[in-house]
């Protein structure tokens, strides 16, 4: 792939996007996302010569440990990289999560004449992309929200690795073009994307439309060079060999030695001038909104920074001790609102949403306005799109400025299970990172739905026993021996006046095995009932291990 949109990255790096690559997080940079994420030395070839801290040396030790250039591009590793990509798919997802990011963000902070939010988001993607169903759920609701300043590049190579000679028209013949037609995108092409003409006139045409997301099909050959490997799935997941490469550099008359690069050449692809020019210009413009709309100037900088305002910390504690005098027993989804309530008038910058369950995760709360096809908004309709909605999350808070949150029931949590598990390492470490905690914690309170099925574990008008005494006085009065030991693990949570940290109760088989016969009187014989009485406990109990249970407190703390 690196060698087969080559051409497309040239155009693209050259002629169109806007960065800087002395200041990577500049706010309204373009955003660039690499969703084939297996051809990260593309990436890292663009991002060393146009002129980011990522030196030769980093190059060198490509996929190596602890190098800035691991085989799949990670966030945080070297500059320039907006997301982690690998899993095929969710690039493009966290690409539309950006775009949103855009277009709320320009609907809430531009004044006439002062657009001091105005970027696109290019992402290019390829065959894998296209068959992971996540790409569907996103670009389906980019269509839908009718995202204009999102543009694809499709590599349509058309090798795989799973055949003899790559071909892909065993398993993947889907009409990409009639697809995309169908979601509300602009399709352009099928274009040649080594003819560079070609790529800059589809690149122009894009941009040009405001109201839709566009998907540029860019007929490519893989390896594109090599005398005996282009065009063949041999190119695909192993490298070129000794001899292809000498026959490749002598096919390209490129007669300099190994990863010397001449001074020509970095200076035909040198951005840091053009790079800090524009964003000079911005820096201007911002200086005039700020004299004329001094209060969101000031809430623009802190939260395109990803800071928490500063009287943030105080109002929550004071709201915490408030809660906690009233020691109201409620279900999990209705404290989750509660709580989504008081946040969202402490952070603008919540966006909120449910996979169509918003009436069961009780994630809309009275300062909610949904997001359409224009203008901005804090809450999103996703569908029934659980993978996708996640994945958009990741890329609101990737781009900045946003806090994101949303639901669904516990079951429909495997759906999005690997978006979930990647923001782990993709949202890490500075002010970003503060807000994509955040924006993790929001999830797990607004992901309610389950708690319903606590409610059907729970005797009706009964709360939790709130000391070790009553406990033991509800464990005597006829439970099962699985009711008996729920009552004891619930009746370990004391009253506390102040956060407490996760407790651990210790355990052995036996619990466990009592665990499953709780579960099993509870059903009553219905597989149905059994699903559900299996996933309260996955509200309650965060893990297992085989001789403790790690417990939520009761303040509904979540280990990770």
């Amino acid at each position: 792939m690196p060698m087969g949109m080559a051409e497309i990255a040239d155009v693209l790096w050259n002629d169109h996007l806007r960065h800087n690559p002395a200041d990577p997080a500049w706010p309204d940079r373009d955003r660039f996302l690499l969703s084939n994420g297996h051809g990260s030395m593309l990436l890292y070839a663009l991002l060393h010569l146009t002129g980011y801290d990522l030196p030769l040396a980093e190059l060198k030790r490509f996929r190596q440990l602890h190098s800035k250039t691991p085989g799949h591009p990670e966030y945080h590793c070297a500059p320039g990289v907006e997301t982690t990509t690998g899993p095929l798919g969710q690039g493009v997802a966290n690409a539309v999560g950006m775009a949103l990011a855009e277009r709320l963000l320009a609907a809430e902070f531009n004044r006439p004449g002062c657009d001091i939010v105005d970027h696109h988001t290019y992402v290019f993607l390829g065959d894998g992309c296209m068959m992971e169903g996540v790409s569907h759920e996103a670009c389906s609701l980019a269509g839908t929200l009718k995202l204009g300043k999102l543009i694809a590049v499709y590599d349509d190579n058309g090798i795989s690795i799973d055949s003899e000679k790559g071909g892909i028209r065993q398993w993947y013949t889907d009409d990409v073009k009639r697809r995309f037609e169908a979601y509300g995108w602009q399709v352009i092409g099928p274009v040649d994307g080594h003819d560079v003409e070609a790529v800059g006139r589809a690149l122009k045409k894009a941009k040009r439309d405001k109201t839709r997301p566009t998907m540029i099909l860019a007929k490519t050959v893989i390896a594109k060079g090599a005398p005996t490997k282009a065009g063949t799935g041999a190119a695909h997941g192993a490298p070129l060999g000794e001899k292809e490469v000498a026959a490749t550099r002598d096919a390209l008359g490129w007669r300099q030695p190994p990863f010397e690069i001449p001074q020509q050449v970095y200076a035909g692809w040198d951005a840091r001038k053009r790079g800090a020019a524009a964003e000079r210009r911005w820096r201007k413009l911002l200086a005039e909104y700020e004299k004329q709309y001094p209060a969101e100037a000031a809430e623009f900088r802190r939260r395109t920074a990803g800071e928490l305002p500063a009287e943030f910390s105080a109002r929550v504690e004071a709201l915490v001790k408030e809660l906690d005098a009233k020691a109201e027993t409620v279900a999990t989804r209705k404290a989750s609102q509660s709580a989504l309530e008081a946040l969202a008038s402490l952070l603008p910058e919540l966006v909120g949403g449910s996979a169509d369950l918003t009436g069961s995760n009780l994630t809309m709360v009275k300062t909610s306005k949904v997001i359409g096809p224009e203008g901005g908004g804090n809450y999103v309709f996703y569908g029934v799109r659980e993978f996708g909605m996640c994945a958009v999350m990741s890329g609101l808070a990737l781009h900045g400025g946003f806090i994101p949150y949303g639901g669904t029931f516990l079951v429909f949590s495997d759906y999005a299970r690997n978006a979930l598990r990647r923001d782990r390492h993709r949202l890490g470490g500075g002010g970003r990172a503060r807000g994509a905690e955040a924006a993790r914690a929001g999830r797990r309170a607004g992901a309610g739905g389950f708690d319903a099925l606590d409610d059907d574990l729970r005797p009706a008008g009964r709360g939790l026993p709130r000391s070790g005494a009553a406990a033991r006085a509800a464990a005597g009065r006829g439970r099962s021996r699985g009711d008996r030991l729920l009552a004891q693990v619930r009746g370990s949570r004391r009253r506390s006046r102040g956060p407490r940290p996760l407790r651990r109760i210790r355990t052995r088989r036996g619990t466990l095995r009592a665990l499953r016969i709780h579960c099993r009187q509870r059903c009553q014989g219905s597989e149905e009932r059994a699903g559900k009485v299996k996933f309260a406990f996955g509200e309650e109990f965060v893990g297992i291990r085989p001789d403790k249970l790690l417990m939520q407190n009761r303040r509904q703390q979540v280990l990770q």
